[in-house]
């Protein structure tokens, strides 16, 4: 016999205390919530055993067709196929090379990649041994200094589409032009752009060799599964070099129902019609918008640009006229008491946001009050 389980109680049971998510998809909030389809799916999935390969095999064609692809396969997270994607690039399907990994003398092992596209997990590319070497300055990358890079140890070029990177950056066109002119693959990083749907297509419509997406952020899969496709050979060895084989990528486990879940929660998310959702962001965002619009000092709007704000987000901006608290002050003010909430910080210095992807009506309103008494407590 089953029973009703509170998804609150589950937690504050063993001494952890839930939260209301305003930040987005953000890893260290719990990504996002599963839709109960999902959920069944993960169930059901759980309960038949089943050859591990085969299941890759098909799911990698069914994601493989969605993206327009040669080929796909189910990460361990979007930092799971970092790893791979040096490991495709760097060893192949080499078993030998494959075994020495992070040793990688003798093998073409350098990664090329912006320097305005430096990020915190670009250590996963060197995790397999690639070395990452860097081109133009903080500001901007042109052609002939990528060019310059190139040479006989070049294995692959690196590019990040994220929210708030520098547009400045080469076209990733571009950047394929000349990968392609000397024969490298490009290994793209779009792990949070997802909505747009469109963007599932996107990359390898425009010459990407290997892209992947995060599958627990804006596609609402499980948490610790993410999403890579591209060119049939390197989707290969990166599967080669991945679980449930013995090499560099076996920790890198996905279960049976995790990549079941998967599957379901982007079927769900192509299903799904997009301007609808799009409406009920907005309009969530807007009850932000219409309860501090008045607060003299901020400035107060939806933005939805799909560059930084991928869904309608409410934005707020502290400008020199603002006299209450600061905001870093509000910032961790809403972590605190009985229920904290967890704000977008990452906008920029005198700018919080209102991410609607993990609130309902019910915390949206909660998230409303509890900002207005942070936003007019006296310093």
């Amino acid at each position: 016999m089953t029973h009703e389980i509170d998804p609150n109680s589950i937690y504050q049971d063993i001494g952890v205390t839930p939260v209301i998510n305003a930040a987005g998809p953000i890893t260290m909030f719990g990504g996002t919530k599963l839709r109960p389809e999902v959920h069944s799916a993960m169930n059901a999935a759980s309960q038949t055993m089943i050859d591990l390969h085969q299941l890759n095999d098909k799911a990698g064609e069914i994601l493989a067709s969605y993206a327009g692809a040669e080929a796909g396969m189910v990460t361990s997270g979007s930092a799971g196929a970092l790893i791979l994607q040096a490991a495709a690039v760097v060893a192949g399907s080499d078993k030998k090379k494959m075994r020495k990994l992070p040793n990688t003398e003798g093998m073409r092992n350098e990664i090329i990649i912006h320097n305005i596209h430096r990020f915190p997990y670009d250590q996963c590319y060197t995790a397999v041994g690639a070395k990452l070497i860097g081109v133009g300055d903080f500001l901007r990358c042109l052609p002939w200094e990528l060019e310059g890079a190139i040479n006989e140890n070049t294995a692959a070029i690196a590019y990040l589409d994220a929210p708030f990177v520098s547009r400045n950056a080469m076209p990733l066109k571009e950047v394929v032009e000349i990968a392609h002119a000397h024969d490298l693959p490009v290994i793209v990083d779009a792990a949070t752009m997802i909505p747009p749907r469109s963007n599932f297509t996107k990359y390898i419509d425009q010459g990407a060799d290997l892209v992947l997406y995060s599958g627990g952020k804006g596609i609402r899969g499980p948490q610790g599964t993410g999403i890579m496709v591209g060119r049939k050979d390197l989707i290969q060895a990166a599967r080669d070099n991945a679980s449930p084989n013995q090499f560099i990528g076996r920790g890198l486990k996905v279960s049976k129902e995790e990549i079941i879940g998967l599957l379901q929660s982007v079927e769900l998310l192509m299903a799904t019609d997009e301007d609808e959702e799009t409406a009920i962001f907005r309009d969530l965002s807007q009850m932000v918008v219409d309860a501090l619009i008045e607060l003299p000092g901020l400035e107060v709007s939806i933005e939805h640009d799909y560059k930084n704000y991928l869904i309608p987000t409410a934005v707020f901006r502290f400008t020199k006229d603002w006299n209450g608290p600061s905001r870093d002050t509000v910032l961790d003010r809403m972590k605190q008491g009985e229920t904290p909430v967890y704000l977008y910080w990452l906008c920029g210095p005198d700018t919080l946001a209102v991410d609607p992807l993990n609130v309902d009506q019910d915390e949206m309103r909660v998230v409303i009050s509890r900002l207005l008494e942070e936003l007019t407590k006296k310093n």
